[in-house]
C-alpha cells in the first residue's frame, strides 16, 4: 500500500504526548512540518514520567537485534540532544554517565559473547564495552555495595537522564516553535473514506484530520480496535520507590536480578521495579513497596536510613519481544504508528522517532525498517 508523503502545508496529529509522541514531533518540526500533539490528560505523565531513564536495555544481551539496534542509534543521538534542549530551554534533563553496574555475574560470558558480536557486525557502534569484575573490584567501583557476588558487569558507557526534566524540557521546546499541544483530549477511534484517514473521533466531537501518528503507549492497542485491528501491545505495571538520599551516596546505576538503582544528580535513589500485568491498573501497594525497598537496602545498607520519600506507578506498552512497532497501517493511509517500546522508550526513542518520521516524510530510512512493520511480527507470531 503507498502512502502520500505529507506536505509542509498539511498538519500531522500525534496522539500520546509521552517521549515517544514529543520525540516525534521533534523531529517533525526539525523537518519544517506542521504538529498538533494530542493527550488525554497531561503531556510526559504517564509511561515517560514513571520511569527510570537508563539509557540501555536491562541485560541489552536478552534482546533481538531490532532492539539493539534503535538503542544503540539513540545511545549516539542522546548528548546532541540534551546540549540542544538544555541551550534552548533552560531546562536541564540530567544527562549523567553513570555507568551500569550488573551485579548478575554469572552472565558475564553472555555479555561479553554479546558485545562482540554485535560490535563485528555493525549492531551497535561503537561496539559496547563490557568489563568483569571480581570482588575487590566491585567494591572499589561502588563502595555503597554491600555483599555482592564474586563477579560482576560494567558497562561504563551507559548514561541516565532524569525523565520529567526531559519531558518539561522536550514540551517547553516545543511550544516554542509553535506545535499545539491539546492536553485532556481524549481520542477514541478513527475516521476513514475509501481507505484513507478522513478525521478523529474524539469524545464530545471529530478533528478533521489526513494524517496521525498513534504513539499512545499502553492505550494504542484499544484505539487500533476502534477499526477492527488487533495489535499486541498492552498495559504493563510497574512500581517505583524514590529514596531521599545524600548527593554522592550512590555513584553507579546498579542492577541485580531486574531490580534496579538510579542516583540522581541531587542524590536521591530511585528503586525499581515490579512487572505486573494487571490491565489499566496504577495502584500502588504496599507489598511492591516493601519488596523495593527490601531490594535497595539489601544491596546498598546505607539507604535503610533514607526516607521514602515517593512511590508510584506507570504503564509500559508492552509487546511481544519489546520489540516496537513503527509502521504504516495497514490499510488506512495516512495512520502511522510508534508504540510498542515495553520498558525501553527513552532508550529507543530517538531513533524510533528518525524511523517513523523518514517514513511519514518518504525519506530514506536511516535504517531497514522491516523488523518493526507489522507483517513482519505477524508473519513471526504465526510461524
Amino acid at each position: 500500500m503507498s502512502h502520500r508523503p505529507l506536505s509542509r502545508s498539511t498538519p500531522l496529529y500525534i496522539i500520546g504526548g509521552g517521549v515517544i509522541g514529543l520525540l516525534s514531533a521533534y523531529e517533525l518540526v526539525q523537518a519544517g512540518r506542521s504538529v498538533v500533539v494530542l493527550e488525554q490528560g497531561q503531556v510526559g505523565r504517564e509511561s515517560s514520567w514513571a520511569g527510570g531513564g537508563i539509557l540501555s536495555p536491562l541485560y541489552p544481551w536478552r534482546y533481538a537485534d531490532p532492539v539493539n539496534l534503535l538503542a544503540g542509534l539513540s545511545q549516539q543521538a542522546y548528548p546532541a540532544l540534551i546540549t540542544s534542549l538544555r541551550k534552548q530551554t533552560g531546562v536541564d534533563p540530567e544527562w549523567v554517565r553513570s555507568g551500569l553496574l550488573i551485579l548478575d555475574g554469572s552472565e558475564g560470558a553472555r555479555a561479553q559473547a554479546w558485545a562482540t558480536t554485535v560490535g563485528e557486525r555493525g549492531i551497535v557502534a561503537p561496539a559496547p564495552q563490557i568489563e568483569l569484575l571480581k570482588g575487590t573490584q566491585v567494591n572499589e567501583l561502588e563502595p555503597a555495595l554491600g555483599s555482592v557476588s564474586d563477579q560482576a558487569i560494567w558497562m561504563p558507557q551507559i548514561a541516565q537522564v532524569r525523565n520529567p526534566s526531559l519531558m518539561t524540557a522536550l514540551r517547553q521546546w516545543l511550544l516554542g516553535r509553535g506545535v499545539e499541544i491539546r492536553e485532556g483530549v481524549q481520542v477514541q477511534g478513527f475516521r476513514q473514506c475509501n481507505g484513507r484517514l478522513v478525521g478523529l473521533k474524539v469524545r464530545g466531537g471529530e478533528i478533521e484530520a489526513s494524517h496521525c501518528l498513534l504513539a499512545a503507549g499502553a492505550w494504542s492497542g484499544q484505539l487500533l480496535e476502534s477499526v477492527g485491528m488487533s495489535l499486541a501491545v498492552e498495559p504493563v505495571k510497574g512500581q517505583v520507590l524514590l529514596l531521599g538520599a545524600r548527593p554522592g551516596q550512590l555513584s553507579r546505576i546498579i542492577l541485580h536480578k531486574g531490580r534496579y538503582l538510579i542516583p540522581r544528580r541531587d542524590g536521591r535513589v530511585l528503586v525499581g521495579s515490579t512487572v505486573e500485568y494487571a490491565g489499566f491498573d496504577k495502584t500502588v501497594t504496599q507489598a511492591a513497596r516493601d519488596d523495593l525497598h527490601q531490594v535497595a537496602i539489601s544491596l546498598v545498607p546505607g539507604l535503610a536510613d533514607c526516607p521514602t520519600e515517593r512511590q508510584w506507578a506507570g504503564l509500559r506498552p508492552g509487546s511481544p519481544h519489546g520489540v516496537p512497532f513503527i509502521d504504516n497501517h495497514i490499510e488506512i493511509e495516512g495512520l502511522y504508528i510508534c508504540t510498542g517500546h515495553y520498558r525501553n522508550g527513552f532508550v529507543l526513542g530517538p531513533a524510533s522517532a528518525r524511523l517513523v518520521v523518514d517514513l511519514i516524510l518518504g525519506r530514506q530510512a536511516q535504517l531497514n525498517p522491516r523488523p518493526y512493520s507489522i507483517k513482519t511480527a505477524r508473519a513471526g507470531d504465526a510461524a
